[in-house]
């Protein structure tokens, strides 16, 4: 699919069937969060592919955000690796993991899929629940699959260029 039009139809899907997920395609996403960029090529994202019952069930009980997706990637990053900013407040865990979720997210509309990014939950009781290691942080969680209704994209009210964008 024509990049621009990735961008134009890309949606966040909140009802998705049960149609499951071919592998190739999910192949396809997870790829293409392999090859995103990371600060100083760190890679310290760490993704879960969460689509049994029972991971499922616990997305269920960490959010009312799942929608019915299939497919749930939980994207992490792993707080050991990662490049520290000057100043010192800053690093590049949530930035880099933030970076590989966007590519995914991109990919799925690419490979036909829907997706919902979402950040309605407890990070840390998730990461207990789903037993990742405590030196990982969640950053975001990414459902995938296909929309429910088969409409596709809801139209999009976009506020102009100008009330976004500055030059100085």
């Amino acid at each position: 699919m024509e990049f621009k039009k990735i961008l134009s139809e890309r949606y966040s899907c909140r009802a998705f069937s049960d149609k499951a997920i071919e592998r190739s395609a999910l192949d396809a996403v997870l790829e293409a969060g392999r090859l995103a960029p990371t600060a100083k090529n760190l890679q310290e994202q760490r993704i879960y592919v969460v689509s049994s019952e029972e991971g499922l069930k616990k997305i269920d009980a960490a959010t009312p955000c799942r929608y019915g997706a299939p497919v749930c990637l939980v994207v992490a990053y792993d707080k050991n690796n990662v490049f520290t900013y000057p100043g010192g407040r800053l690093n590049s865990g949530a930035e880099d993991a933030t970076i590989v979720a966007t590519q995914m997210m991109l990919a799925a509309t690419d490979e036909g899929l829907c997706s919902c990014w979402l950040n309605f939950f407890n990070p840390d009781d998730l990461r207990v629940s789903l037993g990742l290691p405590e030196n990982e942080e969640i950053v975001m969680l990414l459902d995938l699959g296909y929309s429910a209704d088969g409409k596709g994209a809801p139209p999009k009210m976009r506020k102009d260029i100008s009330a976004t964008v500055s030059y100085i």
